[in-house]
């Protein structure tokens, strides 16, 4: 029946929430799949997407709203990941496309859902790029030992790298990302094991000093350590047959960013007890414990690539998202070019420029907060989340496998969205947004 409903559509769109005459074609069906990339940069991309900067700084603002008890949040995240996970996993498998989640949301819910869905990873989850940014400026000023005046230069910088990287296509990024993942899976690794020997069995005591709500706050904080599934479904029908690279891809990042992040925040409660670190460098200092000479410099350079392997994964993402959302009418059609598979989406990717560019100045230029814009893109993530679920319950084939991991889903990220309720100011803004434009173009029809 889904397969059925993708074909329909493909001949032809539904209207714009039965009020508008504009067409839009369809992604490709899905196919066995003649992309350029197979499963092991596949994997790279996905574990990047994930772990990525995650890791910088997460663990010790975990520590600070939880305490001991922000390893049970990881592990609540990372229960909670996989359901979500495998049902992305299944769509993105059926209907490779561009546009990600918004095309599932517009196969199954309507222009208007799918409006809203892009709206809210391209211009919401975009809020993700200047903390990206900040923090691998964070640690590379750290680790240089020059002025935090600096961070706001390098931080652009890694934005303006990874641009360029974008406008060289997918096939020379992937390349790149493999070696940056296998960095990244070291660096992990290394930081466990020198920081080890110095857990002290104090430090877990008490283990809900903040009480359940530190738990919860950690939890939404932890969103950001496990999001990433969501934008490689953007760029899955670039995978060689992408129904078993996808799938492969999600186990194999689940399995090693899960065991990373648990490991990880195990070791700081037990390094750096409940006060966490108080610099914005937490992970260096916790390696420092036991290398106070050479571990901080080897972290600040291998930061830099973790950085820019999380720009490479999520920047082709936003590209081809909006090159979609241009083709379906939901952006300018000019951005349109780029959107069908093997092509480089180079005009959309000057509105992901805009956006990112734009984001970093205001957040740099005044000086905000790291959690504001993490929180503010981890509550978009979720509402991407909502959606994506609801939209996979009614497009994969009942009581199969990722339907029933669909039907989880959907309670999980209902919870999820309880716990960000305070933080969803601006997806709804957004969400405003799309419906505006679904109204002004029934005025415009009906006049």
């Amino acid at each position: 029946m889904a397969e059925n409903r993708w074909k329909a559509r493909s001949r032809h769109d539904t209207m714009d929430d039965m009020s508008s005459t504009t067409t839009h074609p369809a992604a490709a069906p899905p196919s066995a799949g003649t992309g350029r990339v197979g499963l092991p940069t596949a994997s790279a991309l996905y574990i990047a997407a994930v772990l990525g900067t995650g890791i910088l700084v997460l663990p010790g603002l975990g520590v600070e709203a939880a305490g001991p008890a922000s390893i049970l949040a990881v592990a609540i995240v990372l229960v909670l990941s996989i359901p979500l996970a495998g049902t992305f996993a299944a769509l993105a498998g059926r209907y490779p496309d561009g546009g990600g989640v918004a095309t599932f949301a517009r196969l199954a819910l309507g222009e208007t859902a799918a409006r809203a869905t892009g709206y809210w990873f391209l211009f919401g989850v975009g809020f993700g790029a200047p903390v990206v940014a900040a923090l691998g400026g964070e640690y590379l000023t750290a680790t240089l030992g020059i002025g935090r005046g600096w961070v706001a230069v390098i931080g652009i910088g890694f934005l303006v790298v990874a641009l360029a990287l974008g406008l060289l296509g997918l096939k020379v990024s992937g390349a790149v990302q493999l070696g940056l993942s296998a960095l990244l899976v070291a660096l992990v690794v290394g930081v466990i094991a020198t920081a080890a020997p110095a857990v002290q069995p104090a430090n877990f005591t008490p283990f809900l000093p903040h009480g359940w709500a530190g738990v919860a706050l950690a939890v939404s904080l932890f969103v950001w350590a496990f999001a990433g599934g969501e934008a490689i479904v953007h760029i899955a029908h670039e995978f060689r047959n992408p129904r078993r690279t996808i799938l492969w891809a999600t186990v194999i990042a689940l399995t090693v960013v899960g065991a990373a992040y648990l490991a990880l925040q195990f070791v700081t409660v037990g390094v750096l007890g409940a006060g966490g670190s108080s610099s914005a460098v937490p992970l260096i200092d916790l390696v420092a414990v036991n290398l106070p000479g050479l571990g901080p410099a080897v972290i600040g350079g291998i930061a830099t690539l973790v950085v820019l392997g999380v720009l490479n994964a999520y920047i082709p993402a936003f590209a081809n998202l909006a090159a979609s959302l241009g083709r379906d009418g939901h952006l300018p059609r000019w951005l349109a070019k780029g959107a069908e598979g093997g092509a480089v989406p180079r005009r959309a990717l000057v509105l992901v420029a805009a956006i990112t560019l734009g984001y970093s100045a205001v957040f740099f230029g005044f000086g905000l907060d790291l959690q504001t814009f993490i929180l503010i893109h981890t509550s978009s993530m979720v509402a991407v989340y909502a959606i994506g679920m609801v939209a996979a319950v009614r497009l994969l084939t009942r009581f199969s496998v990722g339907w029933w991991m669909a039907v989880v889903s959907v309670v999980l990220t209902l919870a999820l969205l309880a716990l960000a309720w305070s933080h969803l100011l601006v997806p709804a803004l957004i969400a405003l947004a799309a419906i505006a434009v679904t109204v002004i173009r029934r005025i415009r029809v009906r006049s």
